[in-house]
């Protein structure tokens, strides 16, 4: 950072942050260090605060706030209202379905509607995939790029990938000593400094020009999009509703933080308050400071929002913003590594290996390896036009295959996890073609086309492979005396 004040105000208030997460959490969970229910789910002990404040901020990182406001233009807020349609769909149809069945991971929930391991252990391989190859990299990217753009360094790749070590070995490092009631807490308390100083920026952005939008195309102000924006209208009625369905009800890294409330209710209600907050708040930080950056810098892309951070506020806020977002950064970046660390631990290497002496030390195993894989990746997002577009269209090769599992269980009965897991493949290799060969249409409607093309095919093939017709029964197949 270029101003000594930026830099003490930024190293302040980060130790401030820790200093209360440490404070937090300082013995709870003592003598447990092997117990995955308290490293992966806080011991049940997260309130409906801290549940809202996580779910708020690990979703809420630098591809949302860089991404979204780099694309310059109204339209990206849909992928925010959309989202409360998500949570809603988290808290009163999969929420109560993971409670009953005392889930730790979501995939522990595959394993007891099918009877089988290997469902789950598939799809908690593609989620992995899916961080280690898309989120994680796109995090640090992010980050990076934005504290070099509002501290005016330069965004060579270079300085880049320095400041991603940085940002890596801190946030594993939350990962790995503090466990999930670490990051829930820390999410929380920066959570707040970052929505604030978000919410500033929007308004003193928006005095830079007067409050004038005049002379910004009426592209970039509308929130109908044409067939060549990047989110057309009609996707809002196909592929939107299930992007959001999926991230939010069947992605660990979000579902892991309701999960670990002490009680559905509390879950609800802290989710309920994240999705208040996503309706209220979010949209206008992530849209309306790239819209002004466009009138007053040109098309500039993912830079807008870190160059008009570092013009509008003064240095010493400039300072407590660099802080807040390298907060988000971490907290987002840590979230991922404990839900990965979460799912190998459960899912693959209880199930194929033993069960580990030390959760603590295994899941600083995973979080090590997959922090140095994602920091290979980040020269390829910073190649990449537009961050935000880039992170939704290749999670597509991985979300709708994974929900069509979840949809299928819960929708019917008698399907062998074989056949859920023919129509999971075909999905991923459907929607590879689709995005990367054929492209027909926008990839949105892609996803629509291949949840749909998953869910028959693990049908047809349950009939044609096991002789077996599936049944159509709300809820699925009952767990109640079935083996975990």
């Amino acid at each position: 950072m270029n101003s000594p004040v930026q830099v003490t105000v930024f190293i302040v208030i980060s130790a401030l942050i820790a200093l209360a997460t440490y404070l937090h959490c300082r013995g709870k969970g003592k003598g447990q260090a092997a117990d995955e229910k308290d490293y992966f789910l806080a011991n049940g002990g997260l309130k409906w605060y801290f549940v809202a404040g996580s779910i708020t901020l690990t979703n809420l990182s630098t591809d949302q706030l860089i991404g979204m406001n780099g694309n310059q233009m109204a339209l990206l807020a849909w992928w925010e209202f959309a989202a409360v349609a998500g949570l809603l769909i988290l808290t009163f149809i999969f929420l109560p379905v993971y409670y009953k069945n005392n889930c730790t991971t979501t995939t522990e929930l595959l394993q007891k509607k099918y009877n089988d391991k290997h469902i789950r252990a598939l799809i908690s391989v593609l989620f992995l995939f899916g961080n280690l190859f898309i989120f994680l990299p796109a995090i640090l990217y992010g980050g990076s790029l934005f504290l070099l753009s509002m501290t005016g360094m330069d965004t060579g790749i270079q300085n880049l990938m320095f400041t991603s070590i940085v940002l890596a070995i801190v946030g594993a490092c939350y990962a790995i000593f503090g466990g999930l009631r670490a990051v829930a807490v820390s999410d929380t308390y920066s959570g707040v400094l970052i929505l604030s100083l978000a919410l500033l920026v929007v308004y003193l952005a928006l005095s830079a020009i007067d409050f004038d939008l005049s002379g910004i195309p009426a592209e970039r102000l509308t929130l109908i999009g044409d067939n060549n924006s990047p989110i057309p209208w009609h996707t809002l009625l196909t592929g939107m509703i299930f992007i959001q369905t999926f991230y939010w009800s069947t992605n660990q890294t979000i579902t892991q933080r309701a999960m670990a409330a002490p009680s559905i209710k509390e879950a609800q209600k802290g989710v309920l308050t994240a999705a208040g907050i996503r309706l209220l708040i979010v949209p206008a930080i992530v849209v309306i400071p790239g819209i002004v950056s466009y009138k007053l810098y040109g098309d500039i892309g993912d830079p807008a929002y870190g160059r008009i951070v570092g013009d509008v506020l003064p240095v010493w806020l400039s300072g407590a913003f660099a802080a807040g977002i390298a907060a988000a950064v971490l907290t987002t970046f840590n979230s991922i590594l404990n839900a990965s660390a979460a799912l190998y631990v459960c899912d693959i290497h209880e199930a194929y290996v033993d069960r580990p002496k030390s959760v603590t030390k295994l899941s600083a195993i995973v979080s090590i390896a997959m922090s140095v894989l994602a920091l290979v990746l980040v020269p390829f997002f910073a190649s990449q036009e537009s961050l935000i577009n880039t992170v939704q269209e290749l999670y597509g090769l991985l979300s709708m295959p994974i929900l069509s599992a979840f949809i299928v269980c819960l929708l019917f009965k008698n399907v062998k996890a074989g056949a859920a897991m023919i129509g999971v493949v075909s999905g991923v290799a459907f929607y590879g073609f689709w995005s990367m060969v054929w492209e027909p249409a926008h990839y949105i409607h892609g996803m629509a086309v291949t949840l749909v093309l998953s869910i028959v095919t693990a049908l047809v093939m349950n009939k044609l492979i096991y002789g077996v017709t599936p049944q159509f029964s709300l809820g699925g197949a009952d767990t109640t005396s079935e083996a975990a």
